[in-house]
């Protein structure tokens, strides 16, 4: 990899934070879901998940220990703001202060996400993100993070996969708030979109420091045939999932195929808002998608298919490593000279694997699979496509959404019954990478 390149871990607040009421935290939109019951997998909930907000500094020793130079993680906007507004909770900005000297102290580029998905419930109770003014609100939080932490925090990421809030949350349900309103879920895209814009101009002007970008979630779109049909049904899908975001902050416009859906909620001003100069331009990658045309009554213009004849991880997706190649070399192809420089803010696989009678974690399959997509960023590195970091999801196992503690994706094992920690084979083997990389920072 060039010089300079950040190798690193990601981790998010309701993940793997825990303390749900602690220390003045407001309740978030997934507090109000996971304790309703019935939206999650064994109705898990993250009230202690990794208690990662306790044992903050037992963790930050295993990131010295793993000898990456950044990391990835999440400000919680309830524990800043309980109420989505207003001056902020005082010890929730300590903690987040401690943190961010502890990981410096550990030798980490900061990465600091500031809205990954935990909504405070009170701005859901005003309408969430089909409200305009919940992008204000996050403007005004997001000043008060930079004011706090922008001396030393060396990147940041206004919000984590506008994509997936929107769709998950208020277009099937299966995410908070639990919304189930199709494709008439656009209009929290757009604001989602606004508060990237939004968070991005306060942290410049609270003169936090560090470069401003995004965490897109991008796939590559499969046709399952040569069809006319399902070729149009993929155009569409990757228009929706891929170009909603990126020519919203790369280009200041929405795909042509999706202005109908958005036309009633953009107003003057709102684009030029949301392109906002990006300093880097983040991809979250899980796997592509087969896409083909609907079958009879079928609510939606397309139909996702299986990935045929690859291997799957426990979670039940497709391992594509030359996948991610191919979107890293279709977003320089599509959009050139707008495109800043590139980083893979989030991979990772869910393997379940235990610790074995001696208490060894042995989990080859994460290793391959990060082996190969760490290999699938050097390709096209070397064939000239500027990507200038890779973040494995995650360092913890911890609360994974709707799939609560049924998927682990950490490099580290956490028993979720007692909390301990245990390093699995493929920490040691990402350590081991890391060190033989020329350290040139």
């Amino acid at each position: 990899m060039p010089p300079g390149f950040l190798f690193g871990t990601a981790t998010a607040a309701y993940p793997v934070e825990g303390a749900w009421d602690a220390d003045g935290k407001g309740r978030s939109i997934w507090d109000t879901f996971t304790h309703a019951g019935g939206g999650v997998v064994d109705d898990a909930t993250g009230d202690v998940a990794s208690d990662h907000y306790r044992r903050w500094p037992e963790d930050v020793e295993m990131l010295a220990d793993l000898g990456t130079n950044s990391h990835r993680f999440s400000v919680s906007w309830p524990r800043v703001q309980p109420a989505g507004r207003g001056p902020a909770n005082a010890a929730g900005l300590d903690h987040y202060d401690r943190l961010v000297d502890g990981l410096l102290a550990a030798g980490q580029h900061l990465m600091a996400t500031l809205y990954h998905w935990d909504l405070p419930q009170a701005l859901e109770d005003d309408g969430g993100w089909l409200n305009r003014e919940t992008a204000a609100r996050f403007g005004e939080y997001a000043a008060l993070v930079g004011e706090r932490l922008g001396d030393r925090v060396t990147h940041w990421i206004p919000v984590q996969e506008p994509g997936i809030a929107t769709m998950l949350g208020y277009g099937i349900g299966r995410h908070a708030p639990g919304k189930r309103l199709s494709l008439n879920a656009f209009p929290a895209a757009h604001h989602l979109l606004m508060a990237h814009g939004a968070g991005a101009v306060a942290l410049r002007s609270s003169g936090a420091r560090g470069a401003v970008g995004c965490a897109n979630s991008h796939a590559p779109m499969w046709p399952a045939s040569d069809d006319d049909a399902d070729v149009g049904a993929s155009k569409l899908l990757d228009a929706i999932w891929n170009a909603t975001y990126t020519e919203a902050m790369l280009l200041g416009r929405y795909p042509e195929d999706l202005q109908p859906l958005m036309e009633l909620v953009v107003r003057p001003g709102d684009m030029p808002l949301i392109r906002q100069p990006l300093d880097f331009y983040g991809i979250n990658y899980a796997t592509p998608v087969r896409v083909g045309a609907p079958s009879g009554d079928a609510d939606l213009p397309f139909e996702l298919l299986p990935v045929l004849g690859r291997p799957t991880t426990d979670g039940g997706w497709p391992v594509v490593p030359e996948a991610l190649q191919e979107l890293l070399l279709l977003m320089r192809a599509r959009y050139r000279a707008a495109l800043p420089p590139l980083v893979v803010t989030q991979v990772g696989c869910a393997y379940g694997t235990g610790p074995d009678e001696a208490g060894v974690v042995d989990d080859q399959a994460r290793i391959d699979f990060h082996r190969d997509h760490l290999q699938a960023v050097a390709t096209v590195v070397r064939q000239g496509v500027d990507v200038r970091g890779y973040f494995a999801w995650s360092l913890l196992d911890g609360f994974e959404w709707g799939d609560g503690f049924s998927q682990r994706f950490g490099l580290v094992y956490v028993d979720h019954a007692t909390l301990a920690r245990t390093p699995k084979r493929s920490f040691d083997w990402f350590r081991d990478l890391i060190a033989a990389q020329p350290r040139n920072d």
